[in-house]
């Protein structure tokens, strides 16, 4: 993948009041901010050009990219008004062409443990000329045990056939096609609505990690986090 997007926009409400002055990605774990090590794992797949949209203090996030050298190609897409994560990739779309992209979230520590898995699933998805591609895991090997499941799994295609049992939670990153965005009129959507979409043609493919998913959710997981020994 030469392409991915990191979404950045949020609010970070549940980690108030860290967020009050300090947009979700820029708090640190160890000696890095959740953003730089995003871009560091994103520069060791591979990627060369990243987009990431900013609104919630946006200008810390700008500044903070201008004063870094992260020797990758980075555009700012900053949101007037907040677009939800789907209304986000559909404003910064232009950017990708016809191209497949990655889009990652940053509150997902990720460790270099991640190479091989994303390697694989990018392999995977252009062989078998997927549409879109999750990472997903067991929501067994999540760090907060409170995550409740959002997906089922079944021959690598995601269902949600039994509401009551959902096993697999999303990491926070897919490789998807920017065509999957050409009927929404809309601006503001979440990006579930085209997973919902894919999910009932059974189309939206799910690549299961093996690692222990360590995700900045609450102020207390958070703080049990910083408390561990990171190997990026």
């Amino acid at each position: 993948m030469m392409k991915a997007m990191i979404l950045s926009a949020g609010y970070g409400k549940r980690l108030y009041p860290l967020t009050e002055s300090c947009p979700k990605p820029l708090i640190k774990i160890g000696n890095e901010t959740l953003l730089s090590n995003t871009l560091f794992f994103l520069k060791a797949i591979g990627v060369k050009e990243v987009i990431i949209n900013v609104h919630y203090l946006g200008k810390q996030i700008i500044d903070y990219i201008n004063k870094k050298n992260f020797n990758l190609s980075i555009t700012i897409v900053e949101e007037e008004n907040i677009l939800d994560t789907g209304g986000g990739v559909l404003n910064a779309i232009k950017y990708f062409h016809d191209d497949p992209f990655l889009t990652i979230n940053p509150d997902t520590i990720w460790s270099l443990e991640y190479l091989e898995e994303v390697k694989l699933m990018e392999k995977e998805f252009f062989q078998n000329q997927l549409k879109c591609s999750m990472l997903i895991i067991n929501k067994n090997k999540s760090f907060d045990k409170n995550l409740k499941g959002d997906f089922n799994l079944e021959d690598n295609i995601i269902n949600k056939k039994t509401k009551e049992n959902l096993t697999y939670i999303y990491t926070g990153l897919q490789i998807i096609r920017p065509n999957l965005f050409k009927n929404f009129n809309k601006k503001f959507f979440s990006i579930s609505e085209v997973w919902d979409k894919l999910i009932k043609t059974q189309e939206l493919h799910g690549f299961e990690s093996r690692l222990e998913f360590l995700h900045v959710t609450t102020l207390s997981v958070y703080k049990n986090l910083i408390e561990k020994k990171f190997k990026y």
